[in-house]
């Protein structure tokens, strides 16, 4: 009997020993190895394997404690890995609409995995028909759509400047609650852009009451982010009350002072949104890292109420006398605003006389006044320019925000479009130390998730999805410039989109691996 009992125990033993100390099989698909992991939450980096397998993260932590079988290892030795960047702020459906720019390379190349879209109050609408398009002809990255206020607002009332009543603003609510249960994150305004700029506060609170129901988020570009028309901080004060009244979560785009008249007002914002902060109000906030913004000629320097009405109202305005006057008057104080005519330079231009050059160059060679000189180029067309209106001061004091994200606000022409993200690593990380490292990473992928309410993104956990990114930390560096705008980010080795490699080795695969996100998948 003994001996039976002896059997038995040794077995049991053996058993206990098999179970415990043999180590777990993991099958992937791919396997980063020996690389320095930041997870996206954590400050303290490790040295950890990360397995892949279908389009799901399935292991993070110590390789020799699992035994993996994988398809395909990538040895990280030197390198950093880190979720796949989140921009918050991109114009890039106007890339992903083309089949042939739809790859979405000039963001990719930085390290983006997902683009948020349809800000600063435009999205492409219906955006179920584009939903559609994108899932038929494939996206390079992952996509989050905005509903835009400005262009619900134009489908019920045009581009007339005149306040909505409240069978308007029930009609709008209506295409706003459809736009948000066909998946929308949120809604984006763009209150200094016509006709945004022509509703009120209340108007927009109506409308976020509706998107607070489908717990989404009100993004937004400021009333004024200089002195234009209300200010830059009562500018501020509207956005929060806002949020407060709708009760919704308020982000801030590319936040910023905005030219002369706003400069060192940073410290006053950031007091004024903490304190918003402690009252429950939840406000963060994206910002590039670049001293020049970028817009449309025309909403940098022409009078709102000159626009009412579309482009030819407004050149029929100008070619009144009584009303031409006014609009000059009108123009050259906003020129004056963004730091003068030598401060604007045009970078897309239908007219290639222009491209290249600022206002004041244009304005000598035309012979004119440089508001004049303003009327004249817009007469070419839609003309965008790069304007050097901001502060390192300011800059700087935003970036330290742990409420504050990175994104690019990413158009064609300015450089932030292919290099914000390298930019504030080699510039603000590495150069000027101005935040650290997990910092910057955390606040590029897992607060940029938390804020959009990105499910299962932005953060290395078993069990997220595989948006995952592998760069050189001594050449992770941007190289689009004011002259050359279009040059791609250098320095990411691998990026991996849903599980799949859409770069290898710092070359694009050819891979389409984007989806589209919403809140409904």
């Amino acid at each position: 009997m003994d001996h039976l009992r002896i059997k038995i125990s040794l077995l049991i033993a053996l058993t206990l020993f098999l179970v415990f100390c043999t180590p777990k099989t993991i099958d992937a698909d791919l396997l980063i190895t020996n690389g320095l992991v930041y997870n996206g939450m954590d400050t303290i980096p490790h040295n950890l394997g990360v397995a892949v397998k279908g389009d799901k993260i399935v292991f993070i932590g110590d390789i020799e404690s699992v035994r993996i079988n994988t398809q395909k290892t990538i040895d990280a030795s030197g390198l950093i890995v880190a979720p796949g960047f989140i921009d918050p702020h991109t114009h890039a459906d106007r890339d992903l609409v083309d089949s042939k720019n739809a790859h979405n390379l000039p963001f990719m190349m930085q390290g983006i995995t997902t683009v948020i879209v349809g800000n600063d109050g435009s999205s492409y609408y219906p955006s179920e028909k584009y939903k559609k398009l994108y899932e038929t002809q494939n996206i390079g990255t992952n996509a989050v759509f905005l509903v835009g206020h400005g262009t619900i607002r134009k489908e019920v009332l045009g581009e007339s400047n005149v306040a909505a009543n409240q069978e308007q603003i029930a009609q709008m609510q209506a295409l706003v609650k459809a736009e948000m249960e066909a998946g929308a994150a949120g809604l984006s305004t763009g209150l200094f852009y016509a006709p945004g700029s022509y509703s009120n506060t209340a108007e927009v609170i109506a409308l976020a009451k509706v998107v607070a129901e489908k717990d989404g988020i009100y993004d937004t570009h400021l009333r004024d982010e200089s002195a234009y028309t209300v200010g830059l901080i009562p500018a501020i004060e509207e956005a929060i009350e806002i949020g407060r009244q709708a009760k919704l979560p308020v982000h801030i785009s590319h936040i910023k002072c905005l030219g002369v008249d706003v400069w060192h007002q940073s410290d006053t914002i950031v007091q004024l949104i903490k304190k918003a902060r402690k009252t429950g109000v939840e406000v963060t906030a994206n910002q590039y890292p670049y001293n020049a913004s970028a817009t449309g000629l025309k909403d940098a320097v022409v009078p709102r109420w000159a626009e009412s009405g579309g482009r030819d109202s407004m050149m029929i305005r100008y070619n009144d006398p009584r009303l031409g006057r006014k609009m000059l008057i009108e123009t050259k104080k906003n020129i004056d605003r963004r730091g003068g005519p030598d401060k604007l330079l045009m970078v897309k231009v239908e007219n290639d006389a222009f491209l290249n050059k600022n206002l004041l160059e244009i304005s000598e060679e035309l012979n004119l006044s440089p508001e004049e000189s303003v009327y004249a180029i817009l007469k070419s067309g839609y003309v965008r320019v790069a304007s050097f209106n901001m502060i390192d001061e300011d800059i700087k004091t935003f970036m330290r925000q742990d409420w504050v994200v990175t994104g690019s606000d990413g158009n064609t022409g300015h450089p932030r479009k292919y290099g914000s993200f390298p930019r504030k690593y080699h510039k603000y990380v590495l150069q000027e130390k101005v935040i650290g490292l997990a910092s910057f990473i955390n606040r590029s992928t897992g607060k940029t998730a938390e804020i959009f309410k990105i499910e299962k993104r932005g953060k290395l956990k078993t069990g997220y999805y595989a948006d995952i990114i592998v760069f050189n930390p001594e050449t992770f560096r941007d190289n689009a410039d004011y002259q050359n705008a279009f040059q791609q980010a250098e320095g990411l080795a691998y990026s991996i989109i849903n599980g799949q490699l859409s770069v290898d080795r710092g070359k694009y695969t050819g891979k389409m691996n984007g989806k589209v996100l919403t809140k409904n998948n």
